[in-house]
């Protein structure tokens, strides 16, 4: 048997530091293909894939998730430094 979980790509082996505010809702990439890296431009569609809603609470910097592996998504949880 296959397993058939899609496994994303890894855009990058480190976080996307990203200007956020307060109240505004951000769409990262889970799969790892799109252009705007770190966030969504839908080439997931048909893939599996969609992309995680993120909400800031606060204005200020916030580490997007480069690798994909982060069990803290969207964000960093520094799981790049291992792969």
């Amino acid at each position: 048997m296959t397993d058939a979980t899609p496994q994303p790509t890894c855009a990058q082996k480190a976080p996307y530091p990203v200007q956020v505010e307060a109240g505004k809702s951000y769409f990262w990439c889970s799969c790892g293909n799109s252009a705007k890296q770190p966030f969504c431009d839908g080439t997931h569609k048909g893939s599996g894939f969609a992309p995680l809603k993120y909400t800031a609470e606060k204005d200020g910097q916030a580490w997007f998730c480069g690798c994909k592996a982060t069990g803290k998504a969207p964000l960093c949880d520094g799981r790049h430094k291992v792969l």
